[in-house]
């Protein structure tokens, strides 16, 4: 399953509302360190198929998602399951940490 992208628009079905645990990518294009998260993001994505549902939220596109998820950084990346936040990671984290959240 590739990474999704997520909005407003599909954030309640695709996010909140998902069978298994939605891993939240929030980044921007300008930000160094997002660049850098995104391949780890990726290849997460890739090896955690079926487990987990993989999106990523673009802040200065998705403002009004990033106000609501109190995202005052970036990278961060919000774990929800259940339709509720379980975890929250902020900065460049390595592979290792993410496969920790699930």
């Amino acid at each position: 399953m590739a990474v999704l992208t997520l909005t407003k628009e599909n954030f309640e079905t695709e996010a909140l509302k998902s069978d298994i645990p939605v891993l939240v990518d929030f980044w921007a294009e300008w930000c160094g360190p997002c660049r850098m998260f995104s391949p780890i993001v990726d290849e997460f994505a890739e090896e955690n198929e079926g487990k987990v549902k993989v999106g990523k939220v673009n802040v200065d596109e998705q403002p009004d998602l990033a106000g609501r998820y109190g995202v005052m950084s970036i990278p961060t990346a919000i774990l929800f399951k259940n339709g509720e936040i379980a975890s929250t990671l902020v900065g460049v984290q390595p592979k290792t940490a993410l496969e920790e959240l699930i």
